[in-house]
């Protein structure tokens, strides 16, 4: 696109490829994320310094914070995604559950409020019916959230959960909503422009999970037909419109065995997996987020998404594959596999030093094919191919 770029970065990233291939770096504090790539009078500080004129926020730590935008905004920096109060509506889960039933988008039976006692909870659970979810009313990532099966465990489950949110997220509210056992972990991709456009990019299922967090990405989900994914596709074009949404986002859905589906939540950022999607449909998301914060338009309607053949996404983490604990290191040999339909996002090489303070993904091996059985052998190969050593991995794939 022809604009340069400024990475920020912790003084333990210096050598991240990230940082290699940007026109210019800072950095922005020591390794802890909260003096560093939490610290906005540092990115507002290198903003300045280098007088650039967006900010993208990637996929964590600043990307879903409403005040971070807003002071983007008060600084005549691009905030490169949604207005800062379509950010707070929607990482609020109470507030956010509440403006999709008003837009006619289904939910889960649940609270319409934080739940204040361990009486308020019981009398809605029990009105709901067994099983129920407590989860977080902000943040998410599998925290503060517990399945309860009788009336007996709520009362542990709501303290515990509470305990666990006001830890990770600085906010100890919970909600109860009923559990779909054996669901499906639908996501439908938007893309929204500043001028009232918005079209579906498809969905990924990301259904293969171990503590609620996401072990692979494929798309399409090989349960969708074409009359459940535009049912679902217009009811998030039709939540966006609702609530003003711009940039790209992510409506998650829990599809139960029925097919009914119901909102869980939005993210309003890319997401790791976004290059599924990017795969199947031809579409450079990013590329369309930085051109609807210029203020462009979309450029392409509905009927111009076509989704072609099948993509598969697996995470390679820093991790033991037997205990599962975070394997930071010095890496000997970083060997990618590549070939027709392949594509990895990586930020490590041969001799890079994974640090220890961060998530330990390490890359995304990403591969397309004309069908779901060629996608799997693909994948398989290009795992067999990519050699890694020095620390131990861990391939969140089946």
């Amino acid at each position: 696109m022809g604009i340069r770029t400024v990475a920020v970065h912790s003084d333990v990233d210096r050598d991240s490829l990230h940082v290699r291939f940007a026109d210019e770096s800072a950095c922005i504090g020591p390794a802890p994320s909260s003096q560093s790539y939490l610290n906005i009078p540092a990115i507002i500080s290198a903003a300045e310094i280098f007088n650039v004129d967006a900010i993208h926020p990637g996929y964590g730590f600043l990307a879903e914070s409403a005040y971070f935008a807003e002071i983007c905004e008060a600084c005549n920096v691009k905030f490169i995604g949604p207005r800062p109060e379509v950010i707070r509506l929607m990482g609020e889960k109470v507030a956010a559950r509440n403006a999709m039933k008003e837009a006619g988008v289904p939910i889960l039976p649940g609270s319409e409020s934080a739940i204040q006692s361990e009486e308020e909870g019981i009398k809605l659970a029990n009105e709901i019916g067994y099983p129920v979810i407590v989860k977080a009313s902000g943040g998410g990532g599998g925290r503060g959230m517990r399945i309860v099966y009788s009336e007996s465990e709520l009362g542990h489950a709501l303290e515990t959960a509470s305990t666990e949110a006001a830890a990770a997220f600085k906010n100890g509210d919970v909600y109860i909503e009923r559990y779909v056992e054996r669901p499906r972990h639908i996501e439908i991709q938007v893309m929204a422009d500043e001028h009232g456009e918005c079209v579906y990019l498809g969905e990924r299922e990301c259904s293969i999970q171990r503590r609620h967090q996401k072990l692979l990405e494929e798309s399409p989900s090989p349960v969708m037909t074409p009359e459940l994914r535009e049912r679902m596709g217009e009811a998030a074009v039709s939540a966006c419109k609702a609530i003003g949404y711009s940039s790209a986002g992510t409506f998650e859905f829990l599809l139960d065995e029925d097919k009914r589906f119901y909102f869980m939540e939005m993210n309003t950022r890319i997401q790791v997996e976004h290059p599924v999607t990017e795969m199947v449909t031809l579409t450079d998301i990013v590329r369309n987020q930085i051109r609807v914060a210029e203020g462009e338009p979309l450029g392409f309607t509905q009927d111009d998404v076509i989704m072609v053949g099948h993509a598969i996404e697996c995470r390679i983490n820093a991790e033991s594959p037997d205990t599962f604990t975070p394997s930071p290191g010095t890496i000997t040999t970083f060997n990618l596999p590549g070939g027709p339909g392949v594509r990895v996002d990586t930020y490590v090489y041969p001799g890079y030093k994974v640090p220890p303070f961060y998530d330990s993904m390490i890359a995304k091996v990403i591969v397309h094919a004309r069908t779901r059985e060629l996608a799997i052998a693909r994948m398989r190969r290009a795992l067999d191919a990519m050699v890694i050593e020095g620390i131990k991995t861990r391939s969140r794939c089946i």
